[in-house]
């Protein structure tokens, strides 16, 4: 008993005609006859009642043709899903951001990759956003990324292509014992400055500085936002952190964020080098990130 057969079969259960069934199936009515009685003698029962006139299902017959729509519905689920398991996106895709970045806006993206994609392997690295862009365009990096998150600033690289995710405004973080509520009661001459040593934020927190006419005291000049929310809570100064930084913060509850309307946000996006914009891989995680 074989696939084959019991399609003649099913077929056949159908029609009750043995020209039109083997017209259908593409073999000759003697071809038909001799696949019948292979299947009547495997069964050791008659599956048909035949005479020159017409063709009826036995009681046998009714039971495997049960038998057969239910084997040949599996079979075709089957193949089904073996076709599309062989065209599913398959691989392994490295992705570099923040820790706060993986934290906020990775979790839907990497279940949804893993429902719609179990073939593929997600690499998670995190560390410095500011080694972000240069984990994707040196090569030669043993750690070389696919794909990262990032911030968009104004020499940002031609060949990376920048796909927005999220605009994320900076804030004005005092310690939480520091009686202020807005930017007017703060004493710009009175107060230590804990500063962004580099990244997007040195710039964006000069130029406020800058346009507002204000030379701050610096206490400080730190790496990294999170040791700036960190020096802040502590009582040592104050400081601009991105809001999304201080929301993830363990020490958010020491600190109270004074909002500044005027200040430049932070542009996050994902980005990957242009040349492989076409690469089904990235093409599909891109698109989850768009919805």
């Amino acid at each position: 008993m074989d696939i084959k057969t019991l399609k003649h079969f099913q077929h056949l259960a159908s029609s009750l005609s043995f020209s039109r069934t083997a017209a259908a199936m593409f073999v000759s009515p003697p071809t038909l006859t001799r696949s019948i009685m292979r299947l009547e003698d495997e069964c050791a029962a008659s599956l048909f009642l035949r005479d020159n006139r017409n063709v009826q299902l036995t009681q046998a017959g009714r039971k495997l043709l049960a038998f057969a729509d239910d084997t040949l519905a599996k079979y075709h689920q089957l193949k089904s899903e073996v076709a599309q398991q062989k065209d599913a996106l398959s691989g392994e895709l490295s992705l570099y951001c923040s820790v706060t970045a993986a934290q906020t806006y990775l979790p839907k993206i990497l279940d949804s990759m893993r429902k719609l994609y179990p073939l593929v392997d997600i690499k998670l690295d995190t560390g410095d956003h500011e080694l972000a862009l240069r984990r994707i365009s040196d090569v030669q990096h043993e750690n070389v990324a696919d794909l990262v998150i990032a911030i968009h600033t104004p020499d940002f690289p031609a060949h990376i292509h920048f796909q927005p995710i999220d605009t994320v405004p900076l804030t004005l973080i005092v310690p939480a014992t520091m009686d202020v509520n807005s930017i007017n009661d703060i004493s710009w001459q009175a107060s230590n400055v804990i500063m962004p040593a580099r990244g997007p934020s040195r710039r964006i927190v000069h130029h406020w500085f800058a346009e507002q006419n204000i030379r701050p005291r610096v206490y400080a000049k730190v790496s990294g936002n999170e040791a700036i929310v960190s020096m802040v809570s502590l009582g040592l100064g104050i400081g601009f952190v991105p809001r999304l930084v201080l929301e993830n913060s363990t020490a958010k509850n020491k600190v109270n964020s004074i909002a500044v309307d005027n200040i430049e946000p932070y542009q996050l996006g994902l980005c990957f080098l242009k040349e492989r914009s076409n690469e089904p891989l990235l093409k599909t995680i891109s698109q989850l990130f768009s919805r």
